[in-house]
C-alpha cells in the first residue's frame, strides 16, 4: 500500500500531458492552503503568466533536526519566499553559475542550495571551498541533509530525506520521484531514473554522477591528498556515470512522458546541481550580492555585515541595541550558543558566518 507523501495536504490541479517542458497545463501542481503563522509550514503554488509561482515560509513538512547544534548555531525561522519558476525553460549557451543563489525549491517550499560559505583559512580567494556533504567539516547537517543559515533559513544540501521517505512506496518497485524545481524551470528528481532514459518501460535504478576524486595532492592552499574535503578535490569525467556535469540528463519522467531535461539529487558528489542548463529566474537570488540580505557572509538591507553570534544572541528583540534587560539576561542568551552543552563557548560556536558558495563543479 502506498504511503502518503509527508507533504502538507496537496491538491493536484492537473494531469500530466506529453509536453517536453513544464507548461501551463501539464504538471501536477501542489497547492496548500494558508494554515496560519508560527511554526506551521505553508506553501502555495499558482500559475501566473509564464511562471509557476511558489510562495512559502520555508518551514519543512517534516520535523527538522534540533537547531542550534554543533557546527550550526542558528535557529530555524519562517521566511517569506516567492519563487518564480519558468514554465518554459530556455537553455543557455553554456552552463550558468550564480553565487549567492538558491539552486531550486522543493515541493514543500524549502530551497535547495549546494554551496557552502566556508573556505580554507577563511580565504575566499584561495578557491578551496569546503564541501557540506562529504563529512570533513561539521556544518550541522541534519538527518534530512539540511541545515540553517543565520537568517533562520532552513535549506537542503542534498536529498530531502524527510520528504523523500514520505513519498516512497515500500512495497512497490523503484520509481522516479519529483522533488522540486530548479531556478531555470527544469524539474528535480531523486536519484532514480530509467536504465534507458528514452524508454519509460525500461527498469528504474539509481543513476550515477560522473565525478571522481582527483589523483595526487593539492598543488597549493591546504595541500595534502585530494580526499573530498573541498569542492576542487573532484573532477568531472564525461561518461563516467549516467549524468552530465550539471547532475542532469534528458529523458522521460512520469510527469514528462515525451522527455525533458531534468536534474537528479544523488548520494555522491556533486549531490545537487551547482550550475543550471537554462537561465535561472532572479527570484532565486538571495539579493544584495553573494549571501543576500542577512545571509551567511552577505549584507543586510543597509549594506551591513551580519552580526556576530554573540551580539545576535544578546540582542533578543533585534533592535540593534543591547538594553539593561538584555544584559541581565545575558547568561541565558549566551547559553543558547553552547550547542555542545560543555558550559563554555568554543571557537566554532563563536564563529561568525562566512561568505557562501564556491565555484561549481563542471563550471567552464
Amino acid at each position: 500500500m502506498r504511503t502518503h507523501l509527508r507533504l502538507l495536504p496537496l491538491l493536484l490541479l492537473a494531469a500530466p500531458t506529453a509536453r517536453a517542458h513544464p507548461d501551463h497545463d501539464g504538471i501536477l501542481i501542489p497547492v496548500v492552503a494558508n494554515r496560519g503563522a508560527g511554526n506551521i509550514p505553508r506553501v502555495a503554488v499558482a500559475i501566473e503568466g509564464d511562471k509557476r509561482i511558489v510562495r512559502s515560509n520555508g518551514l519543512p513538512d517534516h520535523a527538522p533536526g534540533a537547531f542550534p547544534r554543533k557546527g550550526n548555531p542558528n535557529t530555524v525561522a519562517a521566511q517569506d519566499y516567492t519563487f518564480a519558476v519558468p514554465l518554459e525553460p530556455e537553455d543557455a549557451p553554456e552552463p550558468v553559475f550564480r553565487g549567492g543563489w538558491f539552486f531550486g525549491v522543493a515541493l514543500n517550499g524549502v530551497p535547495f542550495e549546494a554551496g557552502t560559505g566556508e573556505f580554507w583559512e577563511n580565504d575566499r580567494r584561495s578557491g578551496w571551498n569546503y564541501e557540506a556533504m562529504t563529512g570533513f567539516l561539521n556544518l550541522g547537517i541534519d538527518a534530512h541533509n539540511a541545515h540553517v543559515q543565520p537568517t533562520g533559513a532552513y535549506h537542503y544540501h542534498g536529498l530531502p530525506l524527510g520528504m523523500e521517505t514520505g513519498a516512497k512506496d515500500a512495497d512497490g518497485p523503484p520509481a522516479m520521484r519529483l522533488l522540486g524545481w530548479a531556478a531555470d524551470g527544469y524539474p528535480i528528481y531523486d536519484a532514480a531514473g530509467h536504465d534507458d532514459p528514452k524508454d519509460a518501460a525500461s527498469p528504474v535504478r539509481a543513476l550515477r554522477p560522473s565525478y571522481r576524486l582527483k589523483e595526487g595532492e593539492r598543488p597549493d592552499g591546504p595541500g595534502g591528498k585530494y580526499d573530498g574535503t573541498f569542492t576542487a578535490d573532484f573532477e568531472y569525467v564525461e561518461g563516467l556515470g549516467d549524468l552530465d556535469a550539471l547532475n542532469g540528463i534528458f529523458g522521460v519522467t512520469p510527469e514528462f512522458p515525451e522527455g525533458t531535461y531534468h536534474y537528479h539529487i544523488t548520494d555522491a558528489f556533486p549531490f545537487l546541481g551547482r550550475s543550471w542548463k537554462g537561465t535561472p529566474d532572479p527570484s532565486f537570488s538571495k539579493g544584495g550580492g553573494p549571501g543576500g540580505p542577512g545571509g551567511p557572509g552577505g549584507r543586510g538591507p543597509e549594506g551591513e555585515r551580519p552580526l556576530p553570534p554573540v551580539v545576535r544572541a544578546l540582542d533578543a528583540n533585534g533592535d540593534g541595541e543591547i538594553d539593561a534587560g538584555e544584559i541581565a539576561g545575558a547568561p541565558d542568551a549566551l547559553g543558547t550558543l553552547d550547542t555542545n552543552g560543555d558550559g563554555k563557548l568554543d571557537r566554532e560556536e563563536l564563529r561568525p558566518p562566512f561568505p557562501p558558495d564556491g565555484p561549481p563543479p563542471g563550471r567552464p
